[in-house]
């Protein structure tokens, strides 16, 4: 016997009422309305620095509004669905119209943990670079996985990613790859990804079929905009030109069209290889070294404040966040939320969208604590 949706419909009302007080839907529309009379004054473009903040923030509010609306509207086609269904007698109408619940209901709750994103950068584009660990050729493997797991997820929500450098190793995955995922919120939404992830399983390496164990990192960084400030001296950086390896395309292959840039101040090394051009592989670099440069002026602002507060950060950026197992049983586990599911496969294959969720409303905890 099918069950009334009436209450489920309700609650996912009050739920959308809740997400729009919480949003201020009314002054979001001002803002919008007043950025759009911005973005088509035509000597906008003639200030690089407002014209980006502008159309960013153009981009982020519009994505904010049709989102809500889109929900919006179709919590209204459901309700009406299951009144048609109902007045037909039409089970395969009822099927559709649960299954159509069932995904507004997870769209909902999706909506919801993006309003937790309140962040100083969580609004941000997100840099993420995946590099091999502990576990030899397993570990550059496992990192490739890593790669094509975020890659998945981006693609299944539509998300531009741009990759700016893959390093393949010799026998097997890579030793590093630095991609930009470009969305709104992308850093605030993948900021919990960042830390240790740990692979369990049956070496494809190892002609003994021993269990191997290997580590990769993920840094996730936010990407820098023009009002950050932050400054790179010519002087302080020294740019190095090489060949580029592995697949791309004669073009890439047969020039020295790859840059290398390492920051003397502070030893932080950055690389390009994807692009056919040195000067777009150099410009590419230097977005890549200002994230790294931001994100170190940010943790050393937090090691300042904590140790006037005369506290201890509670947790290390470093800490392995999950463990992946394939052997002797099928399970991926985040160790801080305890989320977890035995279909390994569909999360390597980018379904990691509850892992996401679960960490963005712990992280939310952490600072409220």
């Amino acid at each position: 016997m099918a069950t009334d949706p009436t209450d489920d419909i309700k609650a996912l009302d009050a739920t959308l009422t809740s997400i729009e007080k919480v949003l201020d839907l009314p002054k979001m529309r001002l803002e919008l309305a007043d950025l759009e009379q911005q973005a088509a004054d035509p000597d906008l473009w003639s200030d690089q620095e407002r014209a980006q903040q502008v159309t960013s923030s153009l981009s982020r509010t519009k994505s904010d509004l049709d989102r809500f609306q889109n929900l919006r509207s179709r919590l209204d086609d459901v309700a009406l669905m299951f009144e048609l269904a109902a007045d037909e007698h039409d089970e395969g109408a009822r099927e559709e119209s649960d299954t159509e619940l069932a995904a507004l209901r997870r769209d909902i709750e999706s909506l919801e943990v993006r309003t937790l994103l309140s962040g100083e950068y969580d609004a941000r584009d997100a840099l993420v670079q995946i590099t091999p660990g502990q576990g030899g050729v397993d570990s550059q493997d496992f990192a490739q996985m890593l790669l094509r797991m975020y890659l998945r997820w981006g693609e299944r929500h539509g998300y531009g990613v741009e990759i700016f450098e893959t390093q393949e190793a010799e026998e097997a995955g890579i030793k590093s790859a630095t991609f930009q995922v470009k969305a709104p919120y992308a850093y605030g939404t993948l900021s919990g990804e960042h830390g240790i992830h740990r692979l369990v399983r049956i070496s494809p390496f190892d002609n003994q079929a021993r269990r191997q164990t290997s580590f990769a990192s993920v840094d996730v960084t936010p990407v820098v905009e023009a009002s950050d400030k932050v400054e790179v001296d010519e002087k302080d950086i020294r740019v190095d030109v090489y060949r580029s390896s592995g697949p791309g395309g004669q073009g890439v292959n047969t020039t020295d069209s790859a840059v290398r840039i390492t920051h003397l101040p502070t030893g932080i090394v950055v690389s390009c290889q994807n692009e056919r051009s040195q000067i777009q592989n150099r410009a590419s670099a230097m977005v890549v070294l200002g994230a790294k440069l931001l994100e170190r002026r940010r943790q050393e602002e937090l090691a300042e404040m904590d140790r006037v507060r005369g506290g201890h950060v509670s947790a290390s950026m470093g800490n392995q966040i999950r463990n992946y197992v394939l052997h002797p049983y099928q399970l991926v586990k985040d160790l801080r939320t305890d989320v977890e599911t035995g279909n390994t496969g569909a999360v390597l294959d980018g379904e990691i969208d509850d892992f996401v969720e679960a960490a963005i409303r712990w992280r939310r905890g952490q600072r409220e604590d």
